[in-house]
């Protein structure tokens, strides 16, 4: 007998107000890195092979449909390493104009099916996932 899986388009889960996994996604550099914790440790997750939605971190003067995009695919690439459906994180951006940069990010956040915790222009992949398991909300 073989087996095989039936998964939603993006890998969203089929209930929306269910809570999922929270992840640390830091957009400072040209590609993203999407990570996730367990008990304050933190590892990088892994494109799989033939992951072909793209990384690329577009400027923070791109349109919120661009930004979007990106966090569907760090959202569908943790969704698939974890096997689970992911529902929060916390942001890490760069750019100068805070409050502009945090309207864009958390609309097209919320767009992608995340709800954004936190935004930070410190923080690692990491240390946004450890961030984002103490901040993610519990049932």
């Amino acid at each position: 007998m073989k087996l095989f899986q039936i998964e939603e388009p993006l890998g969203g889960p089929a209930d929306e107000d269910a809570l999922g996994a929270a992840i640390g996604i830091d957009a400072r550099g040209e590609r993203v890195a999407v990570a996730f914790s367990v008990g304050g440790n933190a590892e990088i997750l892994r494109a799989p092979e033939g992951f072909l939605l793209s990384l690329a971190v577009p400027s923070l003067g791109a349109l919120e449909e661009e930004w979007q995009r990106l966090f569907e695919a760090a959202r569908t690439l943790a969704e698939r390493a974890l096997a689970r459906p992911v529902s929060h994180a916390v942001i890490a951006f760069r750019g100068t104009d805070e409050r502009a940069a945090k309207d864009c990010l958390s609309a097209a956040a919320k767009r992608a099916g995340l709800s954004a915790l936190r935004f930070s222009r410190s923080l690692s992949a990491e240390e946004a996932a450890v961030l984002a398991e103490e901040l993610m909300p519990r049932n």
